[in-house]
C-alpha cells in the first residue's frame, strides 16, 4: 500500500490549532517540502509528508493564509516526525 493510500483514515498528525477539522476522513499526505529536497521538477519523498486533515494540508501549503508561515512549517515538520512515528508502532 503506498503512504498516500495508507494517510485515508487516518488522524491529523499536524494538528494547527483552530485550524484542524479532526475529520480522519479528509486525511491526505501532506508533503513537507525541504530545501535540496524538492523544487523545479523534483517532488518531496512520500517519507517527508505528514496524515494531514484537508484543513490542516491547506494551510501548509498556503492556500489559506490564517496563521504565520513560521508556526505552520514547525507544526507540518512536527506532523512528519508525529507521522513516522506512528508508522512504525503501526497506531
Amino acid at each position: 500500500m503506498s503512504l498516500r493510500t495508507e494517510a485515508k483514515g487516518k488522524p491529523c498528525m499536524v494538528r494547527l490549532p483552530a485550524i484542524c477539522n479532526g475529520d480522519p476522513a479528509t486525511t491526505v499526505l501532506a508533503h513537507y517540502r525541504l530545501a535540496g529536497t524538492c523544487g523545479g521538477s523534483m517532488k518531496p519523498d512520500d517519507e517527508q509528508g505528514a496524515w494531514a486533515c484537508h484543513a490542516c494540508h491547506d494551510e501548509c501549503d498556503r492556500r489559506t493564509r490564517k496563521l504565520e508561515t513560521d508556526y505552520v512549517r514547525l507544526a507540518h515538520a512536527e506532523g512528519v516526525l508525529r507521522t513516522q512515528y506512528a508508522r512504525r508502532h503501526g497506531l
